[in-house]
């Protein structure tokens, strides 16, 4: 699959997960991806987003590969030291739940602060890997406190970046990207019951296409890897 019709060079956070790995794959199997940069925190000391500080001197080594057509951001966390999710306000205390908006919100916005000008000019793609359970107006079942809380501020600071940098760049798209339900370690302890579990090659495949689709538009897109627009 060629995600672009032109060459083009790739940036992946979190590429040692299950789904940034697949992403990296993705990337190193198309002809047109000239470059693929892949960080996470055993191949980059500077990678860690609970250290933001490290941030703007990890964008100044990667400036030389780039600019960049496409970021995948493919990090987050569902539980905080065994912890979560939680399913009760009983069940909420103040370090998980700092932990997972860190991990989730903060760090994420930071290095989209951080890398946004290593994007290339025209049409380019920042992607965030967010989830169902972030969107407020799909909460019908409640729980999951702090996912679902720093998931949706994810959402928000998103939106709120591509409002920003679309007046410089209007062919710039930012996408929030629901993968579904893949075989990963962070999702394990709860796919038991799930029926339609992907592989993560299988979600890559669908998210590529999706961005690939996805057409330029005015804000963030909320996709899932169908395709499909979520509600915020």
């Amino acid at each position: 699959m060629n995600f672009f019709s032109h060459p083009y060079k790739a940036l992946v956070f979190g590429a040692s997960g299950s789904i940034g790995q697949a992403f990296v794959h993705a990337f190193e199997q198309d002809p047109m991806c000239t470059h693929i940069e892949s960080i996470s925190r055993s191949s980059h000391s500077l990678f860690d987003l609970e250290r933001v500080d490290n941030f703007a001197a990890l964008a100044q080594l990667c400036q030389s590969s780039g600019p960049f057509n496409t970021i995948i951001d493919a990090t987050g966390v569902l539980t905080s030291n065994g912890v979560g999710p939680e399913k009760a306000l009983s069940a909420l205390k103040q370090d998980p739940l700092a932990h997972s908006f860190q991990v989730n919100a903060i760090g994420p916005v930071m290095l989209l602060r951080h890398f946004a000008p290593l994007l290339a000019a025209g049409p380019s793609i920042y992607a965030k890997l967010s989830a169902r359970v972030g969107s407020i107006s799909d909460n019908k079942l409640g729980g999951w406190y702090g996912y679902r809380a720093s998931k949706a501020a994810m959402n928000m600071l998103l939106q709120t970046a591509a409002i920003e940098l679309q007046r410089k760049n209007s062919a710039l798209r930012l996408i929030a990207l629901q993968p579904g339900t893949v075989r990963s370690a962070l999702s394990k302890p709860f796919s038991a019951a799930v029926e339609n579990l992907l592989e993560p090659e299988e979600s890559v495949t669908g998210m590529l296409l999706a961005m690939k689709k996805a057409p330029p538009k005015q804000g963030a897109l909320f996709i899932d890897y169908k395709g499909q627009e979520i509600d915020w």
